[in-house]
Order: C-alpha cells, then sequence, then structure tokens
C-alpha cells in the first residue's frame, strides 16, 4: 500500500484510540470518585459502617457482573457504535444521580445509584476490546490496549486531584464532584457518533484500506455468538481465570483511600497525592506491560511465550503488597500499593490482548463478556467479606485481603497454564463444540 494510504489509516486508527482512551478515562474517573470520598461520606456526611460501605461497592460489583453477562452479546450484536453510545449514556444518568441523594435515604441511594453505574459501566470493556480487535494487527494490539488500559489510570489519578477541590474536609460541596463525569460524557457521544463506524463502513477509508484492515485485523471472520456458545471452550475459561484477580483492583480502586486513611490518618487532602502516585504508577505498568509482549512477538517468539512470560513479572510484581500493612509510613505503604498497581494494570493489558488472540473478532466481546463477569463475581465474594473482617478501629485487619491480594496472581497463572498449556488461535467452526 502507498505510504500516503497508509498513514491516513494510521491517522483514523488514531483517533479511534483517542476516543477509547478518552472514554475508558470518564469511565474510571465516574466510578473512582466513591473511593476518594468514602472516608468523609462515611464518617462526615452519612455515618455509614465499613459494612454499609461493603454493601455500596458489592451493589456495582453485581451489576457490573450482571451487565457484563450481556453486555458483550448484545454489542456483538447491535454493533460497537451503538452498543457503546448506549452504556456511556446509561452508566451517565446513574453517576450523575449520586449528585441527588440526601442524608436520610444515603444508604439506599448510593446502594440503587452504584448498581446502575454498573450496568451502565460493564459495556465498557468489551466494547474497547471489539474495536481494538477490529481496526488493530495483532502484534498493535498490546501496545494499542496499554494505551487504552492506561486511560483507566488517567480516570483514577485525576479523581483524587480534583475532588478534593471541590469538595471540603467536612463533606460540604460533596455532590459537585459527581457530576464532573457526565458533563464530560455528553461530549464523548456526540464526537463517538460522529467519527466511529467499523470498518467495512469507515467513509474515510479507500476500498484499499479496507481490505488491509480486514487482512491485519482479521475483522468479521464468524457471525456474532451468544455467551453460551463461548462458554463452551475452555480458551474462555482460561481469560475467565485471570479476570479473579480484578477483585485485588477493585480493592485499591475502592478501598486504598480508606485503608491509607485508617491505617495512616489521612484526610480528604491528604489522600490526593498518595492516589495520585499509586495510580499514575498503574499508568506506566499499563503501557509498559502492552509493549513488552508485543516487543516480545516482534522479536520472534510466540504468543504463549511472549504473553505468559509478562504475566508472570506481572504476577512477581505484585507479590510485595502483602507486606504492605506492615509499613511504617504512609509514603512505604504507596510504594508497595503503586508496584501493584502497576504490576495489575500490565496483566490486566495483556489478558484482554490474550482474548484478540485466540478469538475472532465477531467472538470478542461475548468472550470478555463471559470471563469478565466470572472476575466481577468473584470481586463480589470479595468486597462481602471485606465488610464482615475489616474494622476501622483495628487497621491490623487489613492484612489478610493484602495477602490474598499479593498470592492471587501466581495461584491463578498456575492455574491457567495447566488449562492453556499452549496458546492457540480459535478457529471459528470451534465455537459452537466443546
Amino acid at each position: 500500500m502507498p505510504t500516503a494510504a497508509r498513514s491516513s489509516l494510521a491517522r483514523v486508527r488514531l483517533r479511534i484510540l483517542l476516543l477509547l482512551f478518552a472514554a475508558t478515562a470518564i469511565n474510571y474517573f465516574d466510578r473512582s470518585v466513591l473511593g476518594v470520598l468514602a472516608p468523609t461520606l462515611r464518617d462526615r456526611v452519612f455515618g455509614w459502617s465499613i459494612r454499609d460501605y461493603s454493601y455500596i461497592t458489592t451493589a456495582f460489583q453485581a451489576s457490573y457482573t450482571i451487565g457484563l453477562l450481556a453486555a458483550g452479546s448484545i454489542i456483538d450484536r447491535i454493533g460497537v457504535r451503538r452498543g457503546y453510545a448506549a452504556a456511556i449514556s446509561i452508566w451517565s444518568v446513574f453517576g450523575a444521580a449520586h449528585a441527588l441523594i440526601r442524608p436520610a435515604f444515603g444508604l439506599a441511594g448510593f446502594i440503587a445509584a452504584r448498581f446502575g453505574l454498573g450496568l451502565g459501566e460493564s459495556g465498557n470493556f468489551p466494547c474497547t476490546a471489539k474495536v481494538i480487535a477490529d481496526w488493530f494487527p495483532q502484534q498493535r494490539r498490546g501496545l494499542a490496549t496499554g494505551v487504552v488500559n492506561a486511560s483507566t489510570n488517567v480516570g483514577a489519578v485525576l479523581a483524587p486531584l480534583l475532588v478534593p477541590l471541590l469538595v471540603a474536609a467536612d463533606g460540604r460541596r460533596w455532590q459537585a464532584a459527581f457530576l464532573m463525569a457526565p458533563a464530560c460524557s455528553a461530549l464523548w457521544v456526540a464526537a463517538w457518533w460522529r467519527f466511529y463506524r467499523n470498518p467495512a463502513e469507515h467513509p474515510a477509508l479507500t476500498e484499499e484500506e479496507r481490505a488491509l484492515v480486514r487482512r491485519e485485523s482479521l475483522a468479521q471472520t464468524v457471525r456474532p455468538i451468544a455467551w453460551s456458545a463461548a462458554a463452551r471452550c475452555r480458551e474462555t475459561w482460561g481469560f475467565a481465570l485471570l479476570k479473579l484477580p480484578d477483585a485485588a483492583w477493585w480493592f485499591y480502586l475502592f478501598w486504598a483511600g480508606s485503608f491509607l486513611s485508617d491505617r495512616y490518618g489521612l484526610d480528604i487532602a491528604g489522600l490526593g497525592l498518595p492516589l495520585v502516585v499509586v495510580f499514575g504508577t498503574a499508568d506506566v505498568g499499563s503501557i509498559v506491560g502492552g509493549w513488552a509482549s508485543g516487543h516480545l512477538l516482534a522479536r520472534g517468539w510466540s504468543v504463549n511465550a511472549a504473553r505468559k512470560l509478562v504475566l508472570a513479572a506481572c504476577a512477581l510484581l505484585v507479590l510485595p503488597v502483602a507486606l504492605v500493612t506492615r509499613m511504617p509510613t504512609s509514603w512505604a505503604a504507596v510504594a508497595l500499593l503503586s508496584l501493584a498497581a502497576a504490576g495489575h494494570q500490565a496483566w490486566s493489558t495483556n489478558i484482554y490482548t490474550i482474548v484478540t488472540d485466540l478469538f475472532p473478532s465477531k467472538a470478542v466481546g461475548s468472550v470478555i463478556g463471559l470471563g469478565g463477569m466470572v472476575g466481577s463475581a468473584g470481586t463480589i465474594a470479595a468486597f462481602y467479606t471485606l465488610g464482615h473482617v475489616i474494622r476501622k478501629e483495628d487497621p491490623a485487619t487489613y492484612f489478610g485481603p493484602f495477602l490474598a491480594a499479593g498470592l492471587v496472581y501466581l495461584v491463578v497463572l498456575a492455574a491457567f497454564h495447566l488449562l492453556l498449556p499452549r496458546l492457540e488461535p480459535v478457529e471459528a467452526g470451534r465455537l459452537d463444540c466443546g
């Protein structure tokens, strides 16, 4: 293909990548606001107990699980353009609904709002993975996924930066924090609807460019499949195993602020910089993790060896977080949390890329939806347990959860390797057989 045509295609891909980056950043900002505000809302505004807070976070995970069960299959059927716009519209409405909750109905109101938020946000990662599978060649998917995955940490970093500027130490003006993301979402939906089309219909591409995208991405190789068909492939359950450590990530996202507050006495202003460091470091892990496996592939490594080696490195990077409750200072704890967050995001980048390595494009949404549902179900169990294990007055009770968070990656990787000793693409015909 002429250089000019390749340059044109690269610009289209870049714009699509920027849209995915922005949507995922908004998604994570929206869900991260509660984690930053948790100690303030818990102790100064609503008077929640630790168990009450666990019910609120569990409501989000429960609806996220339900949503993932259907989101991937729905997106595969109606198309990612309509599916993504619908998902971000739903989560924006429920995100804004948080600001309407009054103290008399605080617990019930937040449970309801978080439930709706989770339903909408469950569509984000099936959509991003499907777009990347449709538009990017295999050797670039790891980096593309890493860039998009890095935006999760942009959202998670912006929350502790901006929320303390809006919200007073005693909790006044907390409602404003929940209105920022919906305003950004409205602008994003307008841009997405105007620009995005699938490769076969995109007006900015020539026929030659469309043919190149089809060859490089293997897009549209099978008809849309139901999640029940994906469930009959052991590769789907391999991905589901790799999603179980999501519980550790959600623990950092929703409970790290509470841990630093309970263990080291940090208030909403003091939490800002430590959480920025944690999730900023996670950003680095996301991009480096995606680049590393792609670099190994470019040097001739097999998909099996490249992806699994990077996953093993991630698991080792996370391991020291098991000792975080023993750290004498908040910044020593932040250092271990940062390593764990970076390791998880590099892990996450690679496991999403593994799905696009193994499955045809039209199956990606269903596989990620089903695997994500399993990971989210594990998180529900973890959050319910947290509400019964952790006690605010005894920070040492955080030790067990952090120990589990440090060990789970190695255990899951060993099980994954036993289930799938070799990573090989799933042929379309296998999607309707056991």
